[in-house]
């Protein structure tokens, strides 16, 4: 399960609306209480880049990226089904926090 130790959440600007519906950038740092040798496992921490979608009453992940956290460098791999499904929740939930 994706445990999150802080976020940001902010409105992505569409000036001409040619997409339908609004996107919501979340950078979120995760808690990780892993061991080395775990797929995830990274000294430096890992975060995640989502883009969530909202069209009137359904929202949903556009994509998301996992980063090293101080380096920025692109982890390559998915989270597992479970995990995506708790990223779209934890979205689902905070994106109205960027209409404020």
């Amino acid at each position: 399960m994706l445990s999150v130790e802080e976020y940001s959440v902010e409105l992505v600007k569409d000036p001409f609306q040619i997409l339908a519906g609004k996107r919501y950038e979340f950078l979120i740092d995760l808690d990780l209480d892993l061991e080395e040798g775990d797929e995830l496992y990274t000294d430096k921490g890992v975060y995640v880049k989502a883009v969530y979608k909202v069209d009137g009453e359904q929202g949903s992940i556009v994509n998301y990226s996992l980063l090293e956290r101080v380096t920025d460098r692109p982890l390559d791999f998915d989270l597992e089904d479970e995990e995506e499904e708790a990223l779209a929740a934890f979205c689902k939930e905070h994106y109205v926090e960027a209409e404020d």
